[in-house]
């Protein structure tokens, strides 16, 4: 039977983002303080997926062996380093998160089955690689505060308690709702960044976070005067408030999470369509509620 296991691994180490072909003042520009001497540090949490068949033990691979290849090939030589001259990979091309998992894959591909690495720089901030050369995905966790009543404006305050319950009470009610959003692209060869990551975080401040945020959606927000506004709407809404802005980034938009609550979340997977209607989009992205 088929499996997939899980390693965590971690370690600290710091790097900096500075092209040796750019002045001082255009490495500013293009960095920000990413760009300041000497560097600056994180502690990372690294998985490693690997699959494979079970053996007659019921294990894909001992997961000892497994921590000490990820121990010897990687954690033993970042941990505790200055990334931009701990490898030599990353002379040609910085150490960004979506880069420093690509070459992660690269050094564990000959002794791991691996069918993912994924690293988080931060909780807020995360990269997956899944071996495609140099196509990466690059994940941005952030948070808004809204309240909302599920309520069909065509049907009766009846009706609606029926389907919604307690959420269609003509108060409404609210939520501290976190917005995962994936973007994917080529990781720059040079720059090691599939995407320009304040920009990134601007359009997803700018489109989503400070329009919804300390708002009543329901009457706040145009779209939600007709249409209700449950987790899945409103993740597929704001799929398409950011589709067309990413795109402009250079990177495609590939998945919205937003989790409603601790027991409550939904995913859209965006499809390649160039469409920017909501109409459009509505048809196709695939839900799939958590």
């Amino acid at each position: 039977m088929q499996c997939i296991v899980n390693r965590r691994a971690q370690f600290s180490a710091s790097h900096r983002y500075w092209l040796s072909e750019l002045s001082e003042a255009e490495n500013i520009e293009k960095f920000g303080a990413c760009s300041r001497f000497p560097g600056h540090g994180h502690n990372y949490v690294l998985f490693i997926s690997i699959a494979g068949e079970l053996d007659k033990y019921g294990m894909v691979l001992n997961l000892s062996d497994v921590k000490q290849v990820i121990k010897r090939e990687v954690t033993s030589q970042l941990d505790f380093s200055y990334l931009n001259d701990v490898w030599a990979e990353f002379q040609e091309t910085l150490p960004t998160t979506e880069n420093i998992a690509r070459v992660i894959w690269q050094r564990l591909a000959p002794h791991l089955p691996l069918v993912r690495v994924q690293l988080f720089e931060h909780p807020e901030l995360w990269a997956d690689y899944m071996g495609n050369a140099m196509e990466a995905y690059l994940t941005i966790s952030t948070h808004f505060s809204a309240a909302h009543r599920l309520a069909h404006p065509d049907l009766s305050n009846e009706e609606n308690t029926e389907i919604y319950g307690k959420c269609a009470r003509p108060h409404g009610h609210g939520h501290n709702y976190h917005l995962e959003v994936t973007v994917k692209g080529e990781i720059d060869p040079r720059t090691g960044m599939i995407v320009d990551l304040g920009a990134l975080n601007q359009v997803i401040e700018d489109y989503v976070v400070e329009p919804f945020d300390h708002t009543f959606l329901n009457k706040d927000i145009p779209h939600f005067a007709k249409v209700v506004p449950t987790a899945e709407n409103i993740a597929l809404y704001i799929s398409n408030l950011l589709r067309s802005p990413i795109q402009e980034l250079g990177a495609k938009l590939y998945k919205v999470k937003l989790i409603e609550s601790p027991n409550n979340s939904c995913e859209i997977y965006c499809t390649e369509s160039e469409s920017n209607s909501v109409n459009a989009a509505a048809s196709q992205p695939i839900l799939a509620r958590v």
